[in-house]
């Protein structure tokens, strides 16, 4: 018989329940309808039992739908029942299938109620074992075993075992994982202690953060009341963590929280390299061309060398991390660049264990000068240097812009590459013209009347009218809009053109106007007057501005301009956005909220530069809002730990934020025109965060290939939401999400798409001219540029969307036809004594419904999500056909061959005809019921109104109680009285016609 071992190992931080500050808890633990408890640690909040317990599992294929229950009490010998101290339900479905795989694993202990004050966790070994002869003693586990990160390269493979077959019948199969699970980890191959730092000076140690758990599969209520989660491969996962972080630790009262408590501290050695003042002449010509070599063990750092300069001055800061520290000297020499060997000129010496420690608000360490020495550390009339040297962390202001030792292979021109820089996008409007009409037209041709239309460019934006045909005062009454960003620098160009043939065009005339002169629009209540414009040659138009003479005669158009401030302009999907506000700052709310976001490290990366010798050198980017954020590059490392944190204002709660990693390709020796590459996207909707709570994950790096999914890696990522106003942030949730210009005057949707495209390449151009440049691909990565694209794989993922929405509908259907059928006596029983009461007293009918409601909400309460969403690979329906994927990333239009292309369009039909026949089948279920009073069916139609006169009469004379009872009591007869054959509605509703037949 097979058993299942449950060992509980000990458990910590446990609530006090005795009153004295104190408890004396013990564990029962409950499988199948077996209960065993361990024995009763007294006064301990801390116990450690190490005691083994034996179930039997009567069936193998029922376990992963078990569930193991291990609840911890305080023992209270004088009462009536004992307090509790908090549970752990544990599916069996994570439950591993030998001892080899189980390891100790810590659980947080959850609550019994709503009101309950639980805190704490407790650690489990929990296996199954098939073989009788293998079963073990009770053991005392090791006190070091530790908790590991999840190794993403393992497929974890599961038997099903049948009782009473032998092993070699015994199939293997690959067993769904759950989204929530936990792995631990083997002692030997536990990360090995981070070395000690070089300095002390007062330095607190640092910490690694520790990986606890992740979420675990729970075992629900049933599936009619559970909230239904999508299963997916465990290193997909959330992997939740506890680093070392101010935020976390402040309430311990190890670490004082502050305003930078989302990261861990990183500790640097800065050097502020100021001036030299008095430096001796070295060459012969009487020159000096000085320059600054900060040296600390292998690393290197120069500034610039400035030619013909006793006194120079440079004003660079070095910054030399900690864990890369290789010596207790600071070496600080000044030196003559010279075209052989540079001549020493002197140099200042620190040791370290004196460089005072400096952590903001502290203000800025004053530099000093200090007279260089010469080899021998003598002080020598060299001259002086200027310099500031102190301790700090990541959150001094000087860390940005400082040369860090890990750079140190770059070069001073592509630094600015590597460094951390916040970035803003620039503010857009809508730019609204309408074209109303033209008068007194001159076509080239005086013969004939010419076919006008209007064309407007601005920037890299063109549209175009429609063609009125054959007149010298055309009237148009179209309504073009555009995108325009400050500060209005564009022109708008508008020309009228005579269409005289096929490809052949002539220019009527062209106005020119600036996009400042329009005026702006806050609401739909008023438009601005319409003007008249005079049209001009090209020639004539730049004769005119020359000499600014006045015209006597002119055609014209007539115009109505206006930027729409009232909306917001769409530079991303609006089910993933960050921005909700209006253009016009005069109609933005006050925010109600803060959000914080600590980018903590990444683990596991892939080699990315693998074909130059090197690994990665990886960034991030984060955008919410127009507020874009990038870390520094951390050059050739798959474990990069960038430890910044950055601060955004929330308006709305129902956004998104978006953090990617890339892999920068502007270093040494790369091309203007490379690309830097997609390492991972993660995205955030606040609304699914608790106010208040610090959020510390590692989310999986996915990209989508054309070869397929791949793993990039894990990103360590912190988040708060803190809100400042909570009625405001309750209210908005019956507010409509885009301002009210979009519903008092809607943007048509043929043309939201193009206008959001062009609002991104504006961002996307705007940012590309910082420095350093935010490029093109990036941007368009974090706005997703091609998420409106055909994709066969998002097709069928939003399908299934679909399809598991409706089967909680269908679960009900499933149920009341139980109901009906009585398949479960007792239930069809209760619910005809509910319905005859809600019959008789109608009016608890709607109270009844919503207390439903609420008890559902209640109960669905303990089975909420306790991580943030993440990417979903088996919701994204990412493991896909890989013809489907390259179909996903083929150009527009199509670069394939044509025996390829002609594939996937025979393809498209098969799937475009599934559609077809499901539309034709809802059409002629609603073409029968308008058929009913059409008399199309004259004998139907009589039949039906002389049936509706007779229900009419009975209803009239019936009280509608009575006519309840009976439809109800009919609806739930006994299956004795049913008849397999459909019903007589369903058959008079079949045989009404529909235009079907008339279709060719």
């Amino acid at each position: 018989m097979a058993k299942l071992v449950v060992e509980v190992v000990d458990a910590s931080d446990l609530m006090p329940k005795d009153g004295q500050g104190s408890a004396s808890p013990f564990v029962e633990v409950e499988f199948d309808g077996q209960k065993q408890k361990t024995k009763t640690i007294h006064k301990d909040l801390n116990p450690s039992w190490n005691e083994n317990f034996v179930f039997n599992i009567i069936n193998p294929k029922d376990l992963p739908s078990k569930t193991i229950d291990v609840v911890v009490y305080n023992d209270r010998k004088n009462g009536h029942h004992n307090n509790f101290l908090g549970r752990v339900r544990i599916s069996g479905v994570s439950v591993p299938l030998s001892e080899s795989e189980a390891t100790i694993n810590r659980y947080p202990l959850d609550k019994r109620g709503l009101f309950s004050h639980i805190k704490g966790d407790i650690a489990l070994r929990i296996y199954a074992v098939y073989d009788p002869s293998a079963f073990p003693e009770p053991t005392q586990p090791t006190a070091d075993t530790t908790l590991q990160e999840i190794n993403t390269n393992n497929k974890l493979d599961e038997e099903n075992l049948v009782v009473g077959m032998d092993k070699d019948k015994t199939k293997k199969q690959e067993k769904e994982v759950r989204t929530f699970f936990s792995i631990g980890i083997n002692p030997a191959s536990a990360p090995a202690p981070a070395p000690a730092p070089a300095f002390s000076g007062g330095l607190p140690a640092e910490e690694k953060p520790e990986t606890i758990r992740t979420d675990f599969a729970k075992a629900g209520p049933p599936p009619a009341m559970h909230m239904q989660f999508p299963m997916q491969r465990p290193e997909f996962g959330l992997v939740e963590t506890r680093p070392p972080v101010a935020a976390r630790m402040g309430y311990r009262g190890d670490k004082i929280t502050s305003t930078y408590d989302l990261v861990e501290q990183m500790y640097y050695l800065y050097v502020n390299v100021v001036k030299a003042r008095d430096l001796p002449v070295m060459d012969i010509t009487g020159s000096l061309d000085p320059y600054v070599e900060v040296k600390l063990g292998n690393y290197k750092g120069v500034t610039k060398h400035l030619e013909k300069n006793q006194n120079p001055v440079w004003r660079q800061i070095f910054a030399f991390s900690k864990d890369r520290l290789q010596a207790h000297m600071l070496e600080v020499t000044v030196k003559d660049k010279d075209i052989g060997k540079d001549d020493f000129v002197g140099r200042v010496v620190f040791d370290l264990s004196e460089v005072p420690v400096r952590v903001p608000p502290d203000s800025p360490l004053a530099p000093q000068w200090y007279k260089l020495e010469d080899k021998k550390g003598e002080k020598t009339k060299a001259g002086e240097v200027m310099l500031g040297v102190w301790i700090g962390t990541q959150a001094d202001e000087s860390f940005p812009e400082a040369w860090h030792s890990d750079a140190h292979s770059v070069s001073h021109e592509i630094l600015a590459n590597t460094r951390s820089k916040v970035y803003f996008s620039p503010k857009l409007y809508y730019l609204r013209v309408h074209i109303i009409e033209a008068q007194d037209l001159v076509p080239g041709d005086k013969g004939r009347a010419p076919d006008t239309y209007v064309k407007i460019q601005l920037g890299n934006q063109l549209k175009v009218t429609q063609t009125f045909p054959r007149s010298i005062n055309p009237q148009w009454n179209e309504e073009l809009m555009f995108v325009a960003s400050e500060p209005f620098e564009e022109f708008l160009i508008i020309t009228v053109e005579d269409r005289i043939g096929p490809g052949k065009d002539e220019m009527l005339g062209r106005v020119i106007l600036s996009v400042k002169d329009a005026p702006q629009r806050f609401d739909a209540t008023k438009l601005p007057n319409a003007l008249w414009f005079n049209l001009f040659k090209p020639a004539i138009a730049e004769e005119e501005a020359e000499k600014k003479k006045v015209v006597k005669f002119a055609s014209k158009i007539h115009l109505r301009l206006c930027l729409d401030s009232g909306y917001h302009v769409l530079d991303e999907s609006t089910h993933f956005s960050s921005d909700l506000q209006p253009s016009s700052k005069h109609l933005r709310k006050p925010n109600i909220g803060v959000l914080e976001l600590g980018i903590l490290s990444a683990r596991n990366l892939l080699p990315m530069k693998s074909k130059d010798g090197r690994t990665t050198d990886a960034y991030c980017v984060a955008k919410y809002g127009n507020k874009w954020v990038r870390t520094r590059t951390l050059l050739d490392t798959l474990h990069p730990r960038w430890n910044e944190q950055y601060t955004w204002e929330v308006y709305d709660p129902c956004t998104v934020i978006t953090i990617g990693v890339f892999d920068n390709h502007h270093i040494n020796g790369s091309k203007d025109d490379a690309r830097d590459q997609r390492i991972g996207k993660v995205r955030i909707r606040l609304s699914t965060l608790e106010t208040d709570r610090v959020y510390t994950h590692f989310y999986p790096l996915l990209v989508l290939q054309p070869s397929g999914l791949k793993k990039h890696g894990e990103l360590h990522l912190a988040v708060r939401f803190t809100c400042t106003a909570w009625v405001n942030m309750m209210a908005q949730y019956g507010k409509p999400l885009l301002p009210k210009m979009h519903y008092l005057q809607p943007i048509p949707v043929r043309h939201i798409d193009w206008l959001r495209h062009q609002a991104m390449q504006i961002v996307a151009a705007r940012l590309t001219r910082a420095e350093p440049p935010l490029r093109r691909e990036i941007v368009e990565y974090m706005l997703d540029k091609d998420y409106h694209v055909w994709s066969l794989r998002r097709s069928k993922a939003n399908f299934h969307r679909i399809m598991s929405l409706l089967s909680g509908f269908s679960a009900v259907c499933k149920w009341f036809d139980d109901i009906c059928h009585w398949k479960n006596p007792v239930t069809t029983c209760l619910v005809h004594v509910l319905f005859l009461i809600l019959v008789w007293y109608p009016e608890l009918i709607l109270p009844t419904m919503f207390l439903y409601l609420f008890v559902i909400g209640i109960w669905n309460y303990r089975f909420r999500p306790r991580n943030p969403p993440h990417m979903d690979v088996r919701l994204s329906q990412a493991e896909a056909h890989p013809d489907e994927l390259d179909e996903e990333f083929d150009t527009f239009p199509t670069s394939r061959p044509a025996d390829i292309v002609r594939m996937r369009y025979d393809r498209l039909r098969s799937v475009a005809g599934r559609v077809q026949t499901v539309a034709g089948d809802l059409a002629t279920q609603l073409e029968r019921t308008q058929s009913i009073l059409s008399w199309r069916d004259p004998r139907a139609t009589a039949i039906f109104i002389i049936f509706s006169l007779i229900w009419a009469v009975f209803l009239y004379i019936t009280p509608i109680q009575v006519v309840a009872v009976l439809l109800g009591l009919y609806w739930l007869r006994h299956p004795k009285f049913r008849s397999r054959r459909p019903s007589v509605p369903v058959n008079f509703f079949k045989r009404l016609p529909s235009k079907s037949d008339m279709l060719l």
